[in-house]
């Protein structure tokens, strides 16, 4: 599957990792157990472009749609995973129809957006960039992620933004800001808030989960997780091979 954004959009049920440790052997590593798409997250690891580049590539060849979570919504950010061969991108920090709007200029060619048409790996290198404009206007998967209690209060502003494919919403950032602002609603009431608000709109919307009983949990009502992260994977792994010796 490798059109991920019409695969949302017809609510598929989706479920995959993020990527985070910086080596393209991790992605074949990962996209060896055939999940349904990675997400490279490059806000929260030490991944370069030109190292993300070659992790885009590795996935290419396992035939596994990636996404990447970028640093933040600067537009250089966006255009950089789009130009290196990602299928889309999930933008983080995003609490107002502005930024929502700032989003999808950035990541779309005219007339929906401002993108620049470079000679980046998805245009094969000017070999292909008309066609490559062609294609990005029909596949490019543009994903916002919901993790403040602004992004709360202002939720249906920028459900209203026109080119966005998927609200995400990030509990773990999402609790830490409703603890910092002693928030009076449960964490659990302010997903139910983006969730229900998205449902209304007719926006798809995903989830991060922490592991598979809450990945089913959750795809029984939506159909999109990214369930944990080969660091994850990784840290359980090591502490059950760890574990003492009975």
């Amino acid at each position: 599957m490798t059109y991920l954004r019409d695969a949302v959009s017809k609510r598929i049920p989706l479920r995959g990792p993020f990527v985070a440790i910086p080596t393209p052997m991790t992605v074949e590593i990962v996209a060896g157990a055939n999940p349904d798409f990675i997400c490279i997250d490059t806000e929260h690891s030490p991944i370069s472009d030109g190292l993300l580049t070659d992790m885009l590539r590795a996935a290419d060849i396992a035939r596994v749609p990636a996404i990447v979570r970028v640093r933040s919504n600067l537009p250089q950010n966006i255009s950089a995973a789009l130009d290196a061969g990602a299928c889309g991108v999930l933008v983080p920090h995003i609490s107002t129809a502005d930024e929502a709007r700032a989003v999808v200029k950035a990541a779309r060619f005219a007339p929906h957006g401002t993108r620049g048409a470079g000679p980046g790996r998805a245009a094969s290198y000017l070999r292909d960039i008309e066609a490559s404009i062609e294609r990005a206007r029909k596949e490019t998967f543009v994903a916002i992620q919901l993790e403040t209690l602004q992004a709360v209060q202002n939720v249906d502003d920028i459900l209203s933004v026109a080119g966005i494919d998927l609200v995400f919403i990030g509990p773990g950032d999402l609790g830490v800001d409703a603890e910092a602002h002693a928030c009076d609603d449960t964490l659990d009431a302010l997903i139910e808030r983006l969730v229900s608000s998205a449902q209304v709109a007719g926006v798809p919307v995903g989830i991060f989960t922490a592991d598979r009983s809450a990945s089913k949990r959750w795809l029984s009502r939506l159909s999109f997780v990214i369930e944990g992260s080969d660091a994850l994977f990784l840290t359980h792994a090591s502490d059950a091979a760890a574990a003492a010796l009975d």
